[in-house]
């Protein structure tokens, strides 16, 4: 609160609340050089603030009693008294020395992020959104659209003064507010907009009382904030950017306006967005629009307290448990507005239109509060100008209760690019062109192709895995164990090519272990393990520690899927293994996969399906059979001269990769050093696969990913009438 009394002083030194630099010559000419007297002479200062003129003693001081009365409770509670050494009143001297003026209080939040404790940022998800984003999401959830009406109605007098009521009756809430950026902006666009009214009402005319034609207040400004010190700087950056306004348009019209003592105030609540009741905040019937930046959390960084407040939100929920935290808000924002034409659109993780959370997240908004997306943009880069900011990748979603005939969809063909807007009919919850369907897990493909299973899990606490110095010390002590041994490959390994040994006991006899002791030691510590684990089905894993907890290796030679995969590449490299080569459950494996099926798994078809359907681990790809495999729509009927056109283009690609024996697979798909062979059979085979889907190539990713869920929905249509007429 200190500080942002400060930072209210430094800017009204600047900007005509104050009389110019007098704030400046006070704590110059009034406090010592040591810094002993200042945290008095502020304390007095700020009282003086908090008192009406009229009410002042008659004794103070001449300087002090130029001070104009701010109100507005800023200045109203009484703190301790802060101790100043001659450091830092030397600081705050140079900060005076600044031009704050020209400062978009929007800068605040960052400046505030810059000074909390990493820790504390990470456990509140507390990140403020740049200018240039919030202008991403505020333009088509109304800005664009009251500047068009402003257009159609300026030239009918009676029309742009309806018009202007408008305006000014307009409430806007954020319910995660932080330091208020987007309040900030929203209420700078919407005074740019008004004193566009204002202009063509009073052209070529004299205003008299300027202020009483200003309609547009900070009092249509609500918000929820978690945090108190982000709260109460929402509310004095509101106050700041309406001085700003207020002095151009003292400019425009060449009368002096300030609105000293503050009298109104946007209504800025301190609590949990989550537990307490909006319509406490402003009646639903009373709200215009919805919007703001909610907390990012994963669920893994989820503290207690959240993950009650996620159970709370998503009571009887299945599989709420894997949502983000900003999904909360989602849900929230659906139970208040219903009944209304209120408009909403948040910033969000991208992970909330990828994977598993999808179906859970979408089901609830669509099936249960009837929720349609209205407008959205699909991935993107997300910056903002803060110290120590996030590298996230977010989408932007507006939704409502209003299935308006037309949507607005901005993509991206670069995520740190500049977006291209198409209009669409319907926007699908993985934020492309299509119906409201959400993929779910399924335990067998929806097409006709071989299944893909998980590898082996060890769940063995390490005992039975080896590097390579393990192995060769370990057979140093038991040479007779050396038969036992296979190579032991994860995702990692499968991609790095450093493969690791495990020791590989299914199947021996009981009698072979009498002359391997140290094996038997190594089994004795798995046994132990699984016994100390906490999950029953792990202790139940004790009574066979010789071999894996899970087994599912192939019987023949198989294709190997990493489950992650970094998401830099432009493709997922598949490859085939030796039926003795041991997989970990890292990868996924498809046994007796065929030139055609690695083909088609190798292809920018599929790598369009990947990065909209999979999960993500950070910003990793996630791979899952249930969730991808199972649910990638294959080529319909291909022919036979095109499957074995796939083929070809698919032993191309093993042929290029074998010329570089010494490569692993993360140095051949990396995009800076990917050989440009290689680039060209993948390029090649690209070709082959698109020519199995359709004769027209396609354009992008984005008509890639369409054209998917049509034929997705063509897949799932007959599967969906089937589990109907199974319930009836």
């Amino acid at each position: 609160m200190f500080l942002v009394r400060l930072l209210f002083c430094l800017f009204a030194d600047d900007t005509s609340i104050f009389e110019k630099d007098t704030f400046k010559d006070y704590l110059e000419q009034r406090t010592r050089e040591d810094g002993s007297d200042l945290g008095m002479a502020l304390a007095q200062f700020f009282q003086v603030l908090n008192t009406p003129t009229d009410k002042r003693q008659k004794s103070l001081d001449e300087q002090l009693a130029a001070f104009p009365y701010v109100n507005g409770s800023l200045f109203e509670e009484m703190l301790p008294i802060a101790a100043f050494n001659s450091t830092m009143r030397e600081l705050l001297l140079q900060c005076c020395t600044l031009d704050w003026g020209k400062i978009s209080p929007a800068i605040f939040g960052s400046m505030f992020q810059s000074v909390m404790n990493p820790e504390e940022r990470r456990n509140l998800g507390a990140h403020y959104t740049s200018e240039t984003n919030i202008l991403k999401l505020i333009k088509p959830l109304f800005l664009d659209e009251l500047w068009e009406e402003f257009e159609k109605v300026k030239k009918n007098t009676k029309q742009l003064q309806a018009f202007h009521h408008k305006l000014g009756t307009l409430k806007f809430l954020d319910p995660a507010c932080g330091c208020g950026n987007f309040l900030v902006i929203t209420y700078r666009e919407l005074r740019l907009l008004e004193l566009e009214v204002l202009r063509t009402l009073f052209k070529n005319q004299q205003v008299i009382g300027v202020g009483e034609v200003i309609w547009v207040d900070v009092d249509q400004f609500y918000g929820i904030e978690y945090d108190e010190w982000p709260a109460r700087i929402a509310e004095v950056a509101l106050w700041l950017m309406d001085h700003q306004m207020n002095m151009r348009i003292s400019e425009e019209f060449g009368e002096y306006f300030v609105r000293l003592p503050l009298k109104k105030s946007a209504t800025i609540v301190h609590g949990n967005a989550l537990r307490i009741d909006w319509e406490s905040v402003v009646p639903k019937t009373e709200l215009s629009y919805i919007l703001g930046n909610p907390p990012f959390l994963g669920k893994q960084y989820q503290n207690t307290a959240q993950k009650e407040d996620m159970k709370n939100v998503f009571n009887g929920v299945n599989g709420a448990g894997v949502l983000d935290y900003v999904t909360a808000w989602y849900v929230r924002a659906a139970q208040y507005i219903q009944k209304t034409s209120i408009r909403c659109a948040y910033v969000s993780t991208n992970s909330i239109a990828q994977g598993e959370q999808v179906g859970i997240l979408w089901n609830e908004m669509f099936t249960k509060y009837h929720v349609k997306i209205q407008f959205a943009h699909r991935t993107f880069n997300w910056s903002n100008e803060a110290k120590g900011k996030a590298a996230v990748h977010v989408v932007i979603i507006g939704f409502g209760l209003i299935d308006t005939p037309s949507k607005r969809l901005f993509d991206y063909e670069h995520i740190k690019g500049e977006p291209h807007e198409i209009t669409v009919k319907n926007i699908n919850p993985y934020l492309v062109e299509g119906e409201d369907r959400f993929v779910s897990k399924r335990r067998s493909p929806i097409c006709n192709v071989p299944e893909m299973a998980f590898g082996n899990m060890p769940n063995d606490g390490g005992h039975l895995l080896f590097s390579e110095e393990e192995k060769n010390e370990f057979l140093r002590i038991e040479p007779r164990a050396e038969p036992y041994f296979k190579h032991f490959i994860g995702s990692r390994e499968l991609l790095n090519g450093n493969y690791r040994w495990c020791l590989w006991l299914d199947g021996v006899a009981p009698n072979e272990f009498k002359s391997l002791p140290h094996v038997l030691d190594r089994i004795q510590k798995v046994r132990e393990t699984r016994l100390a684990s906490n999950r029953p089905t792990t202790q139940a894993l004790a009574s066979t520690p010789a071999i894996f907890g899970e087994i599912r290796q192939p019987d023949s030679d198989y294709l190997a899927f990493p489950e992650v995969s970094s998401e830099r590449r432009t493709y997922i490299p598949v490859s085939y293994l030796s039926k003795d080569i041991i997989t970990s459950n890292k990868n996924y494996t498809i046994s007796n996969g065929d030139k055609y099926v690695l083909g088609v798994l190798s292809s920018s078809m599929h790598m369009a399906w990947i990065r909209t359907v999979a999960g993500r681990m950070k910003s990793d790809y996630s791979y899952s059979a249930g969730m991808v495999y199972n649910n990638y729509p294959w080529p319909k009927e291909p022919t036979a001269a095109q499957k074995k056109e796939v083929e070809e283009k698919a032993q191309a690609v093993l042929d290029v990769r074998a010329n570089y024996p010494n490569s692993s697979l993360a140095d051949l798909y990396d995009p800076l050093t990917m050989p440009p062979d290689l680039v060209k059979a993948h390029q090649a085979l690209d070709k082959a696969v698109d020519k199995c889907y359709r004769p027209k190539p396609f354009a992008n990713e984005t008509e890639r990913i369409e054209f998917l869920f049509e034929l997705y929905n063509q897949y799932t249509a007959p599967l969906l009438e089937g589990e109907k007429k199974k319930k009836k």
